[in-house]
Parts: structure tokens; sequence; C-alpha cells
């Protein structure tokens, strides 16, 4: 007896039944992911993939890849390349070879001469306005095209000719012939190929007329002998011309599409002709940028595979569009690194403190544990001396209640090392403050009896006759967490102030480590060594910090 299988969500009942009812032979499941190369996958496509290729492993069956290569106006196989790094990097591999909508272009154009002779299709001569303005709207039917009646004979001559290149782009179209009254505007005779003389990145200048995605795509579907084709919302009024375009198919068993909802992130743009337009704006450093919501984007900025998975997991598969808040996602890329990664001290934005009762030539060394969340990481020395450097905002001249940092006759504990009182400030002409002076109580020494002596605040600090430069960037939102549509263009609402470079200080520890390499800068959040880097020059992104929103939110829920 069959074991049951369990869905987690009601495309897995869907492909359930579907095994149940024996619906596709020995019940295989193949499912596919058909980007459009003309730009970077986004956060939108993540949830796409582990979708796609999680139910192909979930089944014992596969995923195929298949490029929908059908606009070689915005196409290049600069994006192909980075499409298959992006799926590869969040663990998955698809079933070979890789396919593209072109490998099928001669099989599509004979469809469509099946569709011509079946009486389904004619050769329109309207122009791409004049089909727009005669489709009607929902309150009234279409008007039908002049050459909708053309016999079957002539329209097969002239798309042959369209082929040939007889005729100018834009001159003729080829339309389906459903009805120019159906509630459904989609299925108002849309356009299934239309004439296009640009060079294709894979098949040259072979084709002078290109197929449409919506007829493309089912019948692809349909010759890799796919068995679910898992399509985001926007494609459910589409399906029944999905359908009706496997009619030119006569294989026994026919693909079906089934639709959830797309993923929305706050802050996010999920939409690649706006990512196009702020990369060629030079609003950001490319396709790769930290700041980009593209998968490359993401991954530069230090986010995980695995905190990716547990994002989509938490969203679930649903059937109705929502928004997901940018918290949630930092929680997850949170909570798979603070047990994994170790944690060193860098001071941001750093201000000189001198101890002014410690000897000038000594450098002692502490011991600081790598990361209190896993204690087998061990722990390392961290060379303390006369001077140091704290962060900036741990000072504070005249403070303000409850400020339990660094001010003038306060004492404060320097992590891992003593107890110190601040006893001076010297400033600069201008008024900042130049270095802060310091005395050191020697019986507090961490892991002395003296180290009992509690005080509020404890800070994190560097060496600095150790110290390693660091050029820290930290990324602000691209789009504002509460961004809602005002009528302006998303260009106006771009922050153009989202990087702010910092030269920061880090103890000689991170030395050790290398581009990739993910640490918490201890007490400032989680960071990542960039491609930047070089021998001379360590540059370090800063992935998320450390207050965690999402949650609190969860534990009042």
């Amino acid at each position: 007896m069959e074991e049951k299988r369990e869905s987690s969500n009601f495309i897995e009942a869907e492909i359930n039944k579907d095994i149940e009812n024996n619906v596709y032979e020995g019940g295989r499941v193949l499912t596919r992911f058909p980007p459009e190369p003309n730009g970077y996958l986004h956060i939108g496509h993540v949830k796409s993939i582990f979708l796609n290729f999680g139910l192909g492993k979930k089944y014992h069956g596969a995923t195929n890849v298949r490029f929908d290569d059908t606009n070689p106006v915005k196409e290049d196989e600069e994006y192909v390349n980075s499409i298959l790094n992006d799926i590869r990097w969040l663990g998955f591999q698809w079933k070979e070879p890789v396919h593209y909508a072109s490998d099928y272009f001669p099989e599509l154009y004979e469809f469509a001469c099946k569709l011509i002779r079946m009486g389904l299709a004619y050769v329109d001569d309207q122009s791409s306005e004049e089909i727009h303005n005669t489709r009607g709207d929902l309150e009234h039917p279409g008007t039908e095209s002049p050459w909708r009646n053309r016999f079957v004979e002539e329209n097969l001559k002239l798309f042959q000719e369209m082929r040939d290149g007889k005729y100018k782009d834009g001159e003729k179209c080829l339309r389906a012939k459903i009805d120019m009254a159906s509630p459904n505007m989609v299925m108002r005779d849309p356009v299934l190929y239309r004439i296009l003389r640009a060079t294709h990145h894979r098949t040259g200048d072979t084709w002078y007329i290109y197929p449409l995605y919506d007829f493309a795509h089912p019948l692809s579907d349909a010759l890799e002998n796919i068995t679910h084709s898992i399509c985001t919302l926007e494609f459910e009024e589409r399906r029944p011309l999905y359908n009706w375009c496997l009619q030119a198919y006569d294989g026994k068993e026919k693909p079906r599409q089934i639709e959830f909802a797309r993923l929305n992130v706050t802050t996010m743009i999920t939409s690649k002709r706006k990512l196009r337009k702020m990369v060629e704006a030079k609003l950001v450093n490319g396709w790769d940028d930290p700041r980009m919501p593209t998968i490359s984007g993401i991954r530069r900025r230090g986010y995980t595979p695995e905190s990716l998975k547990k994002f989509c997991d938490l969203i679930g598969v649903a059937k109705a569009d929502s928004v997901v808040d940018i918290s949630l996602l930092e929680y997850c890329i949170r909570e798979d690194l603070k047990a994994k990664v170790p944690r060193i001290m860098t001071v941001i934005d750093p201000v000189k403190v001198v101890l002014t009762n410690y000897d000038e030539n000594k450098i002692e060394y502490v011991d600081i544990e790598n990361n209190p969340e896993d204690p087998s990481m061990g722990s390392r020395k961290v060379p303390f001396g006369r001077n140091l450097y704290i962060e900036a905002e741990d000072f504070m001249e005249t403070p303000i209640k409850k400020f339990f940092r660094m001010s003038p006759g306060k004492e404060v504990r320097l992590k891992g090392a003593y107890i110190v009182k601040c006893t001076d400030v010297v400033k600069n002409d201008d008024g900042s403050i130049k270095e802060i002076h310091c005395t050191v109580d020697f019986d507090t020494r961490s892991g002395t009896p003296g180290a009992d002596r509690k005080v509020k605040g404890t800070l994190h600090w560097v060496c600095a006759d150790t110290a390693v430069d660091v050029e820290t960037r930290l990324y602000d939102y691209l789009i504002s967490p509460d961004d809602h549509d005002d009528g302006r263009d998303f260009m106006e609402k771009v922050n153009t102030h989202s990087l702010t470079v910092m030269k920061s200080k880090a103890e000689p520890e991170i030395s050790k480590y290398h581009v990739g390499d993910r640490f918490q800068f201890l007490r400032k959040g989680y960071f990542i060594i960039d491609q930047d880097t070089t021998e001379d020059h360590m540059v370090c992104n800063r992935i998320v910090g450390l207050r965690d929103t999402w949650s609190k939110v969860k534990n009042k829920q």
C-alpha cells in the first residue's frame, strides 16, 4: 500500500491529487524554473526557486531550468550566467541540460502553423496601437480585426513571409482567434507572434519573428514533459490562455499551471525593469551592489542560503498576495549567524582613549571568548595597551539620562579587561574631541577577584598600537520601510544616502579572515569581508545590525 503523502501547502495538495489519480505516468513530478535573461534575479525569485526545486526534490522528481529568451532586445549572456550562479549558490542543481525557449523556435513555429490550419490563429495587419484600442474593456466587448477571417491558406502564406523577413517590424503579427467578447481580457485574440529584427544571443539573425511568452511558455512546458508549471499569481488570469495554447500539442500528458502569491518585501524593489534603471542611472554600483535586492547583491551583502530558506519557510506558500516586513528577513540572518560565526572587536567610528596611568611600553593580552553562544569555538588573546580606540557614540561629555557608557567622572568596564574612569577630555582647535584620558583600576582585570566589582557599562575597544585599518560599509534601505504609492516615480523615492563608508579600527584577529568570511563586530552587527578587499586594504560590509525588531513582535504575539 502506497504511503499517504502529507502536504504542507495547497500546491502540494494539488500534486498529491494528481499522483493519486495517476494523471502523470508513475506519479512523476517535473517542475521548471523559467527566468527571462533580461536582468539579475531578485529576492522575489528566491521563493520561486525554493518552491520549484523543493517540489522536485520532495517528490523524487526533478526541476528544469529554461530561459525564456523570446525577447532578444533585452537579453544577454551575462544574465544567463548570473542566474545559473544564483541557483547553484542557493544549493540546487537543475536537470541537465539547461533549456532555452529558443531551443524550440522551430517547433513553436510549427505549432503556430497548426493553429492556423485549425482555424484558431490569423495574421493581423493592425498596428499594436490599433489592437490595443480595439480590445474593449471590462464593460464593452472588443472589435474584431478586419483581417480576422482570412482564409487558412492566406494566413499560412503571410506567416511564412513574416518568418522570411518580408515585412517590417510591427507591420503584421499572428493573433489567436478566440473571443473578442470574452470577459477575460487576456482571451480577446492575444498576439502570439510579432516581427522583430534583433540579433538573438543564441540564434543570431536566424529569426525575424519571435513568439510571445504566453504562447512559448505552455508549449515549451509540454515539449519538456513538465508536469506542474508553478507560476506567480499574476498569471492566474492567463491560465485559460495557457491551456488554450496546448491545443496545438498532441501529447497525452499535458502540463498544468498552478499559481501562488509572489514575494514582496518592504524596502525591496522586485522589478527587474526598475532595478536596471537604478543600475543605469548609477544610483548603485552594479547589479551586485549589497544594497540591491538581487540575489547577487544579497549574497555579497552577506546573507546565507540557509537564512533565505528559513525566510521562505516562515512565509509559507499562499494564494493571496501580501507584503512581508524586511525585519523578518533580518531576523532570519541573525538567527543563522549568531551561533556559528566568531565575534571580534572593531571600532566603527573611533575616538582615541589614553590610559594615563598605564605603562607606555606595555602590551598585555586579555582572553576573550570567540562566541558565547558556542563555547566550543574557544577564545583568543587580544592585545591591550595604553592607547585604545572606542566608539565615538560610546562617549558623551554631557550625558543624558540613562547613558551608561563613558562620560567624565564615570566608570565603565572595557570588555575582557579593566574598569576605567574618564578624567579628562582633550579637544582640537575646532572643538572636536582629540582624545579622552582615563585611569585604570588595576584590581579589576577580568578573570581576577577584582573583576566582580560591578559597573553599568561595558564597552568594546581596540588597542591603537596593533589596530588593523578597515573600511566598513554601512547600508541603509534604498526605499523607506513605510513607503506608499503617492504618485511619485520610484526613482524620486530612492535613498541617495543609503551608503556610509567609515574608516574603522579592528583588533588584529581580523587579519586571519578572508573574502567571504562572516563575523559579528561586537555590539555593532554582523559583517562580511567584501570582494573589494586587497592585501593592503580590508573592506567589510555590514550584513545587518543587532537590533531584532521581528523577534520582539513575535514574542508579543
